[in-house]
């Protein structure tokens, strides 16, 4: 394994990544996680590093010993710059990590909420897929949410965007009446005045 093509990806040194690649380095080796250095990049939290390797040939839709690829790390942890990176390079947005959710569950209940805006209105995402839980991202923006206004925010974008707010969880719970068991009003409230159009 090319170490130092790992190190500089991460770090976002460029240079020294595109004259390893020239060298003969492979641009999609992987280290003892499973990662590409661009992956690397990613965790990295380095756009431009991110957009020089993808210019320079790398499969972006790999994944690691995690089941985490460039675009679903992006979306879960916030990395709205790199996300729109990968969008623009057409990343695949049926790819699932390790709970089987796209990109757009983990964002949304973690409250990120310019990475959702990005996804739904930039990417072919698809808005209603279920993960191996059960869940929606709208069921989990609700659950695994806190009912601020960021969690409000998400819940909003996803029933402008044609979110199926009647999607329930294994158990028969729709988003809804889970808003009311939290006691998440302002949520409670979304949900009903999309049922009322």
């Amino acid at each position: 394994m090319n170490i130092s093509l790992f190190r500089a990806a991460e770090a976002g040194k460029t240079e020294e990544v595109l004259q390893l690649i020239a060298q003969g380095a492979d641009i999609n080796e992987r280290d003892s996680r499973g990662r590409t250095p661009l992956m690397a990049a990613v965790h990295g939290n380095k756009p431009a590093a991110v957009q020089a390797i993808i210019n320079a040939g790398a499969d972006i839709n790999l994944q690691d010993n995690r089941q985490d690829n460039p675009l679903l790390y992006a979306g879960a942890e916030g990395l709205l710059e790199i996300l729109q990176i990968l969008i623009r390079a057409g990343a695949d947005t049926r790819i699932t990590n390790r709970f089987g959710g796209t990109a757009l569950i983990p964002a949304a209940d973690r409250g990120h909420v310019d990475n959702i805006r990005v996804l739904l209105e930039q990417s072919d995402v698809d808005i209603d897929h279920i993960n191996n839980l059960g869940w929606t991202a709208l069921l989990e923006a609700v659950l695994l949410g806190n009912g601020g206004t960021k969690h409000q925010e998400i819940v909003s974008l996803l029933l402008k965007h044609g979110a199926d707010r009647n999607i329930a969880d294994y158990d028969g719970t729709t988003p809804l009446k889970h808003a009311q068991q939290r006691g998440f009003r302002e949520i409670e409230n979304l949900l009903r005045s999309v049922q009322a159009q």
